[in-house]
């Protein structure tokens, strides 16, 4: 369960090493590495074959494409901007019942595109790949488990770190507008994670019950993105 207010301060958050048996179990991801273009049109065709059922494929992702063009040689700043307005805007707030008919379902960011609806992990999710392939590392990009105070309920959303010891900024779908974490005071975090590996409060060695479980859905998207031609490593 997260804490209490009163818990862990974003900047307490430390890697733990043993995380790193991540990469090794799936070696896809390489931290810190550029990510060659994706291939949009053989991605469209993939989703076509693939799901075809699940509705419309080639203008959602003929969108995201020119999107990230647009943006590709821009500022890190307006990055951040284009793609948390982008995903906030295309993607209906829906739980993983309703959109899945499973509790929990980690959709790729193509799967959340085409149903067009998306939970919080799926918004986090599609922000920080299409970030990666932007450019911007993924040691400055961390997944974050928070509890969502006003709500009262387990949320997820992007961190950005413009250095590693800078205040993060927030992409979250509760709140369009991006904030640094000092004015989120409706936010209490939880744990991070990135391919570098997981972060947790406190000592660096400290784990967290059901850590696993959530790293292996990280795991399971990035093998379905595989599937549907993304590269998302230089591995």
């Amino acid at each position: 369960m997260p804490r209490s207010p009163g818990g862990p301060e974003w900047s307490t958050f430390r890697l733990r090493f043993g995380a790193w048996l991540l990469l090794v179990s799936f070696p896809l991801v390489v931290p810190g590495s550029a990510w060659p273009r994706w291939d949009f049109a053989q991605i469209a065709q993939t989703a076509e074959k693939r799901y075809a059922r699940l509705g419309p494929t080639q203008g959602r992702i003929q969108s995201w494409s020119e999107m990230l063009q647009g943006e590709r040689n821009l500022p890190e700043q307006e990055q951040l901007k284009a793609v948390n307005r982008y995903f906030n805007q295309q993607l209906d707030f829906q739980d993983d019942a309703r959109i899945w008919h499973q509790n929990d379902y980690w959709a790729t960011p193509v799967e959340a595109l085409i149903k067009a609806a998306g939970d919080c992990e799926d918004y986090a999710l599609a922000k920080y790949f299409s970030l990666r392939q932007l450019g911007i590392p993924s040691d400055k990009l961390r997944i974050t488990y928070v509890k969502a105070l006003t709500q009262n309920q387990a949320h997820m959303v992007l961190t950005y770190y413009s250095s590693p010891g800078a205040e993060p900024l927030v992409l979250d779908n509760l709140i369009g507008e991006i904030r640094p974490a000092s004015q989120r005071k409706d936010l209490l975090p939880v744990y991070a994670f990135n391919a570098e590996g997981l972060y947790l409060p406190g000592k660096p060695g400290s784990q967290r019950s059901g850590d696993s479980k959530k790293l292996s859905r990280w795991q399971d998207v990035l093998q379905k993105m595989q599937a549907e031609g993304f590269a998302v490593g230089d591995g």
